[in-house]
């Protein structure tokens, strides 16, 4: 069992009447490393992104000195020595129907504290693992991401601007007792079981691809190469006959870390593919075309999440 660590403290502390430079300065009076994000958003606003997070208290106060209503970014992983389940809400995907199955079937271990996010999704806090590093994934159809090493969050009482509303991530949930590490892998099974990408059937066919090699560059894509180097990667599993979908999943979260936008992520997947199979603008009912839609399946009545302490 582990305990409760330094960013859970932080977070017990304050409250979305902090202004987010006081917040700022907490943490990194904690030794939790942190970088500014855009105000009422998500995109880091240093050029190196989480790789720019510190604890360092005079670089804390010069970032919100200049942007003092800037969100704070933090690292997932070992970095902070926390990693983060992200539940999505939103009108095509409740990922609360997911993690609530997860939960039943004794997944979710025990997390340390819940967060509340604007758009009504959540962010479930466990210790990280620092002796067995976990890459972040997505797990799109499920509704509900993994941030671990390589990956980042916005904390409170960072917030957005929604339906011309201003909403604030707040703590939601604590839990009292001991805290445990989280099987990331076991969950994304259960979730969403990776694709297996095949293997070339001719010698003219083209070289098979490495999965997780494809998905760590793309999440080191820095400013300026984001783009291209995702619709590389899109294209080599296009080649390999993964599904736009499974290629959606696999390059999704990779793609957000680097600083994309989830439409974005989506177009340029899609013009991979296209490219790839020829299908360009075309119009047309082709099963190729339906693939790329990336319509994920409705759910069902919005269920409230189930976060039962053991």
């Amino acid at each position: 069992m582990a305990e409760h660590g330094a960013v859970s403290s932080v977070l017990l502390q304050i409250d979305d009447s902090w202004p987010t430079g006081a917040a700022a300065r907490e943490f990194a009076r904690a030794g939790v490393p942190i970088f500014p994000c855009a105000p009422n958003g998500k995109r880091p606003l240093t050029h190196g992104g989480f790789h720019d997070a510190t604890a360092d208290l005079h670089q804390i106060r010069t970032w919100w000195d200049q942007i003092p209503n800037a969100n704070i970014g933090l690292p997932t992983g070992g970095t902070s020595g926390v990693v983060v389940v992200d539940v999505d809400l939103h009108e095509r995907v409740n990922g609360f129907d997911a993690i609530n199955r997860a939960h039943d079937a004794g997944m979710l271990g025990h997390w340390e504290v819940v967060t509340r996010t604007p758009s009504g999704g959540a962010h479930l806090f466990y210790p990280a693992t620092p002796q067995t590093p976990q890459r972040s994934w997505q797990a799109a159809r499920a509704g509900v991401d993994f941030r671990g090493d390589g990956g980042y969050i916005i904390v409170p009482p960072s917030h957005r601007s929604i339906d011309g509303q201003q909403r604030h991530y707040t703590l939601e949930q604590i839990n009292h007792g001991p805290a445990s590490a989280l099987d990331a892998q076991r969950l994304r099974d259960f979730l969403d079981p990776r694709p297996q990408v095949p293997a070339p059937e001719s010698r003219g066919a083209p070289r098979s691809a490495n999965v997780a090699a494809l998905a760590e560059r793309v999440a080191s894509l820095r400013e300026g190469e984001r783009n291209l180097g995702l619709f590389k990667a899109a294209c080599r599993l296009a080649e390999n006959g993964t599904s736009p979908n499974d290629a959606l999943d696999v390059l999704g979260a990779a793609a957000g870390q680097a600083g994309l936008g989830q439409r974005e992520i989506s177009r340029t997947v899609r013009s991979a593919y296209a490219n790839v199979h020829g299908t360009g603008a075309r119009q047309g009912s082709s099963a190729t075309d339906q693939q790329s839609s990336f319509t994920p399946a409705r759910t069902g009545p919005s269920h409230p999440p189930v976060y039962r302490v053991m």
